[in-house]
């Protein structure tokens, strides 16, 4: 079965563009009309958002990160032809291109940006399980009926949809689970359309090392090594039950998953445990004032994305770096849960307070967890009712304006 991408058009399977439109974006696979499991990810999705800002950028090399000590949170696909990527040091990332243009991420306009392809989701189908701010599964098992064409078809037209409606782009990987989606997202980057199927999968995967299987890091992939399981092959090629006898339950896992076995369901409960944000400095900082400034900067991140996902969550946790690398989280636990900046932050100043002294510190972080749903009558934030409508009004004009358009001081946040 072929189709185009642009127009929805049925093609023959020798065709090389649409008859209809002579668009060569065609999508074609022997199984592509019965697969209905989908992994979504927006292609490089800061830096696409910035270039769509900002026209003058679309030829150029974009890094949306931290300075001289931070690191890299985007590279657009220019970038990433220097062998740029996520979380590489910012000095490395401009050593391999001094010409980048380098831009503060802006978490407030991302967030918005990613909720409405949310919704975009999940008006396809109520199966949605986000993974992060810009990616997602999709079971669209069931929905044919109701959107009058397959799974396939209306994922393309919801590509298509994004592209127009928010100028950005997103590659989609259907298959028979989440595993092989996940894979299949990634074969045809960016604006990409790949199918895999579970016939596909063995001898896609065999030639893979260990570690192209989720989970398994630097340090389990040594061990498998070590033990002769380098390649996914040498694991295909394995009993069952010697891998369990050897990795107990991971060894279940690591056989099933060799063989593109994924038995796990699309979870739109999917659980948040925490919603975090640091920062590395250009230099190492001592002093409370400084590291305070910083530490409100993350703290309105952390409330805005809180926010959007509409939850809130009872322990705030502070994380500090020092300049040896030593790492210290210190966590506070809150009489009711919040969203709101100003508590969260008086939360983590308290902690700050007490780890001032005489060590300097290269990164600061303050994150939210125990999260529920901050929804209903009864939330607790509205307690406090006239500083939770104080915030959230700030909120809109930020996001009509821009987020300088308000500054709150610190001084005003003070007990």
């Amino acid at each position: 079965m072929s189709f185009c991408r642009d127009c929805l058009r049925d093609v023959s399977d020798t065709a090389k563009r649409c008859a209809a439109c002579n668009s060569p974006r065609l999508a074609r696979h022997p199984q592509i009309g019965a697969l209905t499991i989908a992994h979504v990810d927006c292609d490089a999705f800061y830096a696409t958002i910035e270039k769509r800002d900002d026209p003058s950028l679309t030829d150029k090399p974009v890094i949306v990160g931290g300075g001289k000590r931070g690191v890299v949170a985007a590279a657009c696909y220019v970038a990433r032809t220097y062998g740029i990527r996520s979380a590489m040091p910012m000095f490395e990332a401009k050593r391999r291109c001094p010409d980048a243009v380098i831009i503060k991420p802006n978490m407030a306009k991302y967030v918005q940006v990613g909720r409405e392809i949310r919704k975009a989701m999940v008006a396809l189908t109520p199966l949605v399980e986000p993974l992060s701010i810009d990616e997602a599964f999709l079971d669209l098992t069931g929905t044919e009926r109701l959107h009058g064409k397959s799974a396939a078809k209306v994922l393309s037209q919801f590509a298509n949809q994004i592209e127009r409606d928010f100028g950005i782009t997103v590659s989609i990987g259907l298959s028979v689970n989440k595993f092989l989606a996940k894979i299949a997202s990634d074969l045809d980057k960016p604006r990409g359309f790949a199918v895999l199927s579970q016939a596909e999968a063995i001898p896609f995967l065999a030639t893979k090392p260990v570690g192209f299987i989720f989970g398994v890091g630097a340090v389990s992939a040594a061990k498998l090594a070590a033990d002769g399981f380098r390649l996914v092959s040498d694991l295909q090629r394995a009993d069952e039950h010697d891998l369990m006898r050897r990795y107990g339950e991971e060894g279940a896992r690591l056989w099933r998953l060799a063989r593109g076995l994924d038995a796990r369901a699309v979870n739109p409960e999917r659980d948040t445990k925490s919603i975090s944000a640091e920062t590395t400095f250009e230099r190492d900082i001592g002093e409370f004032r400084p590291l305070e400034q910083y530490l409100w900067d993350l703290t309105e991140r952390v409330s805005t994305r809180l926010k959007a996902n509409s939850l809130a969550g009872t322990t705030v946790t502070l994380k500090l770096k020092s300049a040896d690398f030593k790492i210290r989280t210190r966590a506070r636990a809150l009489g009711n849960p919040t969203q709101l900046a100003s508590r969260i932050f008086a939360a983590g100043r308290d902690l700050l307070a007490h780890e001032i002294g005489e060590t300097r510190y290269r990164l600061i972080g303050i994150g939210v967890s125990n999260l529920e749903d901050a929804v209903g009558d009864d939330f607790a934030d509205l307690i406090d009712r006239r500083a939770a409508e104080a915030e959230h009004a700030m909120d809109h004009l930020r996001s009509k304006f821009g987020r300088n358009a308000v500054v709150k001081g610190l001084s005003l946040d003070e007990d």
